[in-house]
C-alpha cells in the first residue's frame, strides 16, 4: 500500500512539477509572512474566473471536432509537402490567437502527426512539430486570450484589448514571416491530399460554445464581471456536458493560485522587493526572458508583475520568454510529450532541433525589441 502511494505521488509530481513547485514555494513563503486576511488580497480572482471560463469553452470546442474539421477542409487543397507544411504550421499560429497556445497544440500536433503518416512523410515529423510549437507560442502573443500570462497581465496592467494587440502585432507579424520563409525554403514534393477522419459534434453544442466564447470576450472587455461568467459557464456544463469540466486544466489554476500567494508574500518583504525592483528598473524584457527560461513564462509573469509598473515591457518580455528552453513555455511540453510517445527513438533529435530553432527566433525577436526601443 505504501509503495502504491509513493508511486502515485511520484507520478503526480512528475506530471505536475510546476504546480508542485508553486505550492512548495507558497508554503515556504508562509514561514516568512504568517497567514492572515491579507492573503485574500493577493489573489486575482478575475483572472482565475476568466481563465477557467476560457479553458472550459475551448475544451467544449475541441469535443465538437471544430478545429480538426477546419484542418481537414484546408488539407483538401494540399498537393505538395510545402503546402502541407504551411497548413500544419499556420493552423496553430492563427488559432492560438483565439483558443490559447496549449489548446492549439493539444489539437493540432496529434492531427499533424496523423496527417504526415497518412501522406507517407513521417520524416518531416521533427521539423513540423517544432514549427507547430513555435507557431502556437508566437501566434498566442497577439491577444489577451492567446495565453494565460497575457490574460493575467492584460487584467493587471489595465492595458486595453486593442493596446495589447498593437503592442505585440509587430512581433507576431515578423514571426509569421519567419515561419512562412522557413516553410517555403524547404524542398517540395508531390503528395496526395490526406484526410483525417473526424466526427463533428452537434450544432447545438457548437452554438453553445460560440456563445460561451462571446461571454468570455465580454469579461475580457470588462462588460460583465468574470465571476458571473464563470458561474454561468460552470452551470451550463454541469447540466449539458460534465465531461468538459473533467478535462479543464485545474493544475494551471492551482499554479496561478499558489504563485499569487508566493509573490504576494515576497512583495510584503521590503528587502526582496527593493532588490527585484532595482533589477527590473532598466532590464524588464531581459529579466523576464531569463526568468522564463528557468520557471516558464506564466510563473515569470506572476512573479515579476508585483515588482514593476513597466507593463508593456513585461508583456513583451514574458511573451518572448516563451521561446528558448523546453520549459520556457509549458505549452511546449505538450508537443514534446506527443512526439516522444510517437517517436521515442527521435527524442534527442527533437530536443536539438527545438532548442536551435527557439534560440534563433528568440535572438531575432529580442534584437527587434532592442531596435524598437531605440
Amino acid at each position: 500500500m505504501r509503495r502504491k502511494v509513493i508511486h502515485a505521488c511520484a507520478v503526480f509530481f512528475k506530471r505536475e512539477i510546476v504546480l508542485c513547485a508553486a505550492v512548495l514555494l507558497a508554503l515556504l513563503s508562509c514561514f516568512l509572512v504568517p497567514p492572515s486576511a491579507a492573503y485574500f488580497s493577493y489573489i486575482d480572482w478575475g483572472t482565475l474566473f476568466l481563465l477557467f471560463s476560457l479553458m472550459a469553452v475551448m475544451k467544449g470546442f475541441q469535443q465538437t471536432g471544430t478545429f480538426i474539421f477546419l484542418g481537414n477542409s484546408l488539407l483538401k487543397r494540399t498537393d505538395t509537402t510545402r503546402k502541407l507544411l504551411l497548413v500544419l504550421i499556420f493552423l496553430p499560429f492563427v488559432c492560438s490567437t483565439v483558443v490559447t497556445n496549449d489548446v492549439s497544440l493539444i489539437t493540432f500536433v496529434p492531427f499533424g502527426l496523423t496527417v504526415l503518416k497518412l501522406a507517407g512523410r513521417e520524416q518531416l515529423a521533427v521539423p513540423t512539430v517544432v514549427l507547430q510549437t513555435l507557431a502556437a507560442n508566437l501566434g498566442s502573443m497577439l491577444t489577451p486570450m492567446g495565453n494565460p500570462q497575457n490574460l493575467y497581465l492584460h487584467a493587471k496592467s489595465g492595458i486595453g484589448f486593442g493596446g495589447l494587440c498593437l503592442l505585440m502585432l509587430p512581433y507576431v507579424a515578423v514571426s509569421g514571416i519567419l515561419l512562412l520563409a522557413d516553410a517555403l525554403v524547404r524542398k517540395s514534393f508531390p503528395v496526395a491530399p490526406p484526410s483525417v477522419p473526424v466526427r463533428m459534434g452537434s450544432k447545438k453544442g457548437l452554438i453553445c460554445c460560440i456563445l460561451g466564447f462571446i461571454l468570455c470576450l465580454f469579461g475580457i472587455f470588462d462588460l460583465i464581471p468574470p465571476g458571473i461568467i464563470a458561474g454561468v459557464i460552470l452551470l451550463f456544463f454541469l447540466f449539458a456536458d460534465r465531461s468538459v469540466l473533467r478535462h479543464v486544466d485545474y493544475s494551471l489554476l492551482g499554479t496561478f493560485f499558489a504563485f499569487f500567494v508566493f509573490t504576494g508574500n515576497l512583495g510584503a518583504l521590503p528587502g526582496f522587493r527593493a532588490i527585484l525592483s532595482a533589477l527590473l528598473a532598466d532590464h524588464v524584457e531581459l529579466t523576464a526572458v531569463v526568468t522564463s527560461q528557468v520557471i516558464s513564462n506564466v510563473p515569470a509573469a506572476l512573479l515579476l508583475s508585483g515588482f514593476t509598473s513597466q507593463w508593456e515591457s513585461l508583456i513583451v518580455g514574458c511573451n518572448l520568454g516563451g521561446l528558448g528552453t523546453l520549459i520556457a513555455s509549458m505549452a511546449s511540453l505538450i508537443s514534446y510529450k506527443f512526439f516522444a510517445e510517437k517517436y521515442p527513438d527521435q527524442r534527442r533529435r527533437y530536443l536539438g532541433v527545438f532548442t536551435l530553432y527557439n534560440l534563433a527566433y528568440l535572438a531575432l525577436l529580442l534584437g527587434m525589441c532592442l531596435l524598437i526601443q531605440v
